[in-house]
């Protein structure tokens, strides 16, 4: 654990103005996170400061999501690509022919 000797800077740069998602463009605090930085507690301006940063760099599009990351590529093939002749004889098999009779 460590200890807290000096309070949490607020993360504001003078850019007061929200985007699109309503997240401050110099900062990426919300509305409310903004207004209630002075009530916050040490641990809770941490927080939002963590929260921040994922916001920029989720903006910034340095973030993969999880789906993306562990999805498996798939490749198609393409449309002028030749067809895969497939063999209609098997030659891997495993039968018993010993019995077999005509």
């Amino acid at each position: 654990m460590q200890l807290d000797f000096f309070e949490v800077p607020s993360p504001c740069i003078g850019i007061c103005q929200s985007d699109d998602k309503g997240y401050c463009k110099g900062c990426m605090r919300t509305r409310d996170e903004r207004q209630s930085w002075i009530t916050l507690d040490n641990d809770e301006k941490q927080k939002v400061i963590k929260r921040c940063v994922q916001r920029k760099r989720r903006k910034d599009g340095l973030v993969k999501t999880k789906a993306v990351e562990d999805a498996p590529e798939v490749s198609q093939p393409s449309l002028f690509d030749p067809p895969e002749k497939k063999s209609t004889l098997d030659t891997n098999t495993d039968f018993d022919f010993d019995d077999f009779e005509l």
